[in-house]
């Protein structure tokens, strides 16, 4: 490069340093879109078709990191989940720590921490079931799974609160505590042993072979 063109440059910084401040703006060079006019999110637009500023997603796009979810609400897509989801979480202590975190803080308000029903929320509502009886026990992971997805009763939807993962691993650490809670069982007692029949001393024969 020639001595002229390095010096070309220092020629401009007058012109973005010495304005006066006080009565005119300084001089801005390649702004980009620095300066470009601020629309509301929900008010109208004459630019876009719909006439709104905060144009809706094209048709079928999914947001970065969300897992969309096949089913509907209701009991039957409940059951449905139940058959063919399964849980995609593996098994381990780091899973079931952080769904113990989760649980405490979206779910035992309601459920208790044990999950018995007996939450801070409980007594102005009515009580939900204990997680840890017979029938949560049989409950599929995929149907849990959705219950926390899409409600149930008058448990509303946790979707938007917990995320996909965070739910299944909820899930983890409710068969924990249902493995807990059915160790805690008493036991059925066994049963009393039946005593052997008396041994009967064979009969006495006569010279004939006949009993007497």
């Amino acid at each position: 490069m020639s001595r002229k063109l390095r010096v070309i440059p220092f020629l401009f910084l007058p012109l973005a340093s010495c304005a006066d401040e006080s009565t005119e703006p300084n001089f801005e060079y390649m702004p980009d879109m620095v300066s470009s006019a601020a629309v509301e999110s929900f008010s109208a637009s004459a630019v876009t078709a719909d006439g709104r500023a905060m144009m809706a997603p094209p048709p079928g796009t999914v947001p970065r990191g969300y897992e969309p979810v096949h089913y509907g609400p209701g009991p039957e897509e409940a059951a449905r989940a139940g058959r063919e989801l399964a849980n995609p979480i593996p098994d381990v202590d780091a899973a079931r720590r952080r769904g113990e975190i989760a649980f405490r803080r979206w779910c035992s308000p309601c459920h208790g921490p044990e999950g018995l029903g007996d939450g801070l929320v409980a007594r102005k509502f009515p009580r939900p079931p204990s997680l840890v009886a017979d029938h949560a026990r049989g409950l599929p992971d995929g149907q849990i799974f959705h219950v926390m997805t899409f409600g149930q009763g008058v448990m509303p939807s946790y979707a938007q609160q917990v995320l996909a993962e965070d739910r299944w691993k909820i899930v983890r650490h409710l068969r924990q505590m249902q493995a807990a809670a059915v160790a805690l069982l008493p036991r059925p007692a066994a049963p009393a042993a039946t005593p052997a029949p008396a041994p009967v001393a064979p009969a006495a024969l006569n010279d004939k072979g006949a009993a007497r």
